[in-house]
């Protein structure tokens, strides 16, 4: 889900402004080093920036109430 895909009305919770923020945070990254994504990077296994967004999309799917991964 995209920032611009939630309703602008709706109150965001503390999880979904830190997915924002790291989302921002890696947009800024990507724009930075000329990449339309993170795949392309030489720097993407262990790169702290990208771990602290995925853990952020994972803490605005459970709202912090842990589980694990299921696709």
């Amino acid at each position: 889900m995209q920032m611009s895909d939630r309703p602008a009305a709706a109150e965001k919770d503390e999880f979904e402004r830190k997915l924002d923020e790291a989302l921002t945070q890696l947009h800024s990254c990507q724009e930075e080093k000329g990449y339309k994504s993170c795949m392309t990077c030489a720097q993407i296994v262990g790169c702290q920036l990208r771990n602290h967004y995925v853990k952020a999309v994972y803490m605005s799917m459970n709202k912090g109430k842990g589980g694990g991964f299921e696709f």
